[in-house]
């Protein structure tokens, strides 16, 4: 563990921008977190505004009132939201710039690294606080390029995709790894985001932080270094976008670098258009849209979870028994019933694996 750590989230923690403060208020191994500073959400507690469910970590407006009000100087503080473009506005700056004048480190997953800013690095040095600029390069020499090596791996490996960004495919990585740990399968987890890495996963890299020349073979990194370090029975792989999204689809690599013979799939049925582009129309697919495509990569769905952002409890029940009754494979929510079911798809997973072919056909010209 880091140490202690306050979320910034700026008005937004209720917000589904506010996505990485929901996982650090979900849990984390990294940071010890003592509070969330938001002016919308101030006096509540950061869990009951989150979901319902107080968490004993408090809501104030400011960092000054925070620390009049607990006498707690905090190690660290986290931009807990995802900024579009990744810059951080005037606003921003302003009041990461006020918590390292009152000695916090400041961790930053943005991809504007403030270490790069001369006024933040002085202002860092004069305080002798710490930047933590989690989407920095890594340096050349520590990065990995594919080498096939994942075709001698034997750990079944599971990726949670989803139909768009901000459905939930990490939170439902997370509780779906908890849930396998408390019912006896030894499961890790492969972080391919920032959330990830603040939440203390051992294993994974931040992908949207490398060369695309690289992110292939980081994957297979990071899933070799699971399987020989960890021995886990099941290895988890967080999936980012999606395959269709137009402003950046992901999900391939996961599938066919890392070879991934079963795809657990976020499904969000009350939204209808791909987040962040929703005046130009592009209309996310359909659940049977997305699983021909995964089939098409040589993978196949084991079970759908379900997003129910924008609808009724009532409306997502009937469509999860209806969807389920149409297709077959097991479909839940992973917040609302938790994932009892899906483990019992994913045992069944666990014993056929190694009966499913790689996701790319080897022979003597591969």
């Amino acid at each position: 563990m880091m140490g202690t750590a306050i979320i910034l989230t700026h008005g937004s923690l209720a917000q589904i921008d506010a996505k990485t403060a929901h996982g650090l208020i979900r849990g984390t191994e990294r940071f010890n977190i003592i509070g969330v500073i938001d002016g919308n959400a101030a006096g509540r507690d950061a869990g009951e505004v989150l979901d319902g469910k107080p968490r004993n970590i408090p809501v104030y407006d400011t960092i000054e009132n925070f620390m009049r009000a607990t006498g707690i100087k905090p190690d660290y503080c986290i931009i807990g939201v995802a900024l579009s473009g990744g810059r951080l506005n005037d606003a921003w700056q302003a009041l990461l710039m006020d918590a390292i004048q009152r000695g916090i480190s400041v961790v930053n997953g943005m991809h504007m690294l403030l270490g790069d800013i001369p006024a933040f690095r002085a202002a860092a040095e004069k305080y002798q606080v710490e930047i933590v600029d989690i989407r920095r390069l890594t340096p050349f020499d520590q990065r990995h390029y594919w080498s096939g090596r994942i075709f001698e791996m034997t750990v079944p490996r599971l990726a949670v995709l989803g139909v768009d960004c901000a459905v939930g495919k990490r939170t439902t990585c997370r509780l779906l790894l908890e849930a396998c740990r408390q019912s006896d399968i030894h499961a890790e987890m492969i972080y391919t985001g920032q959330t990830g890495w603040l939440q203390g996963s051992p294993y994974g890299f931040i992908l949207d932080a490398t060369l695309n020349d690289f992110v292939s073979g980081e994957l297979e990194a990071a899933v070799v270094r699971c399987e020989i370090e960890a021995a886990p029975d099941l290895i988890l792989i967080e999936g980012q976008s999606s395959l269709q999204n137009p402003i950046g689809p992901c999900g391939s690599e996961m599938i066919k670098s890392a070879n991934v013979k079963g795809v657990i799939l976020q499904y969000t049925p009350f939204r209808k258009y791909f987040d962040g582009v929703e005046e130009l129309g592009c209309r996310l697919p359909t659940v049977d849209d997305e699983i021909r495509m995964i089939e098409m990569y040589g993978s196949r769905v084991v079970a759908i979870t379900l997003n129910g952002e924008g609808g009724t409890a009532t409306d997502l029940a009937t469509f999860a028994g209806e969807l389920e009754a149409r297709i077959g494979l097991p479909v839940v929510m992973p917040l609302e019933e938790g994932l009892d079911r899906i483990l019992i798809a994913v045992r069944r997973f666990m014993v056929a694996h190694t009966g499913y072919p790689d996701t790319t056909i080897l022979n003597a010209a591969c």
